[in-house]
């Protein structure tokens, strides 16, 4: 999956939203590409795990899940929560929502002595949490085998982060972490036109 290909799904994606067909909300994807390919080379698509939150449909591409496979779901509604066990790829519109679970799939998977590694993408804001913070401790003093991803673009829904809390923090060079930031192009939910389900 190039480039190319990423941003013509969310564009297909796009123009089905708004005509109407897709009778639920959506987050698209669009500014990040290039980050995603080059994070996604680490990733073993066979035998790791992915979780997402509601701005999946790169990360499930990425992945490996087939553009024909992922459409349906988003044609169902289910944008912001696909999961296929198949797959190895689970997400969550809540904030935070995957954080534990991913954790917890990484020390069942170092309890099994597996070989497989854990990638757990989050915004910068639920980078901010709390849940994130005991998440994130945990995995380092238990040396589990999972990796937070930040993707910044500086806002929660349209709120910008660094004003929310006021200083940002410094995920630069820490273990288990990777960071990354980038400029939102598309609104946080939608597609900035007003669509009635």
């Amino acid at each position: 999956m190039n480039k190319t290909k990423l941003i013509k799904f969310e564009d297909d994606i796009k123009k089905i939203y708004e005509s109407g067909k897709i009778r639920g909300p959506i987050h698209l994807s669009r500014g990040n590409e290039d980050f995603l390919i080059k994070i996604f080379k680490k990733i073993n698509n066979k035998n790791d795990w992915v979780f997402s939150s509601w701005r999946n449909h790169y990360h499930a591409l990425l992945k490996g899940i087939p553009e024909k496979t992922l459409k349906k779901r988003i044609l169902e509604g289910r944008s912001m929560g696909v999961c296929f066990k198949k797959h190895n790829f689970y997400s969550s519109s809540i904030v935070g929502g995957s954080l534990s679970i991913a954790l917890g799939l990484a020390l069942s998977l170092k309890k099994k002595k597996s070989k497989a590694k854990v990638w757990c993408f989050i915004g910068d804001m639920t980078a901010e949490t709390g849940v994130f913070h005991e998440c994130y401790k945990y995995s380092i003093n238990f040396d589990l085998p999972i990796n937070f991803i930040i993707e910044d673009n500086n806002l929660s829904t349209n709120t910008p982060t660094d004003k929310a809390w006021k200083k940002k923090s410094n995920f630069l060079n820490k273990r288990k972490i990777i960071y990354y930031k980038y400029k939102r192009v598309l609104p946080h939910h939608g597609t900035g036109s007003w669509v009635l389900f």
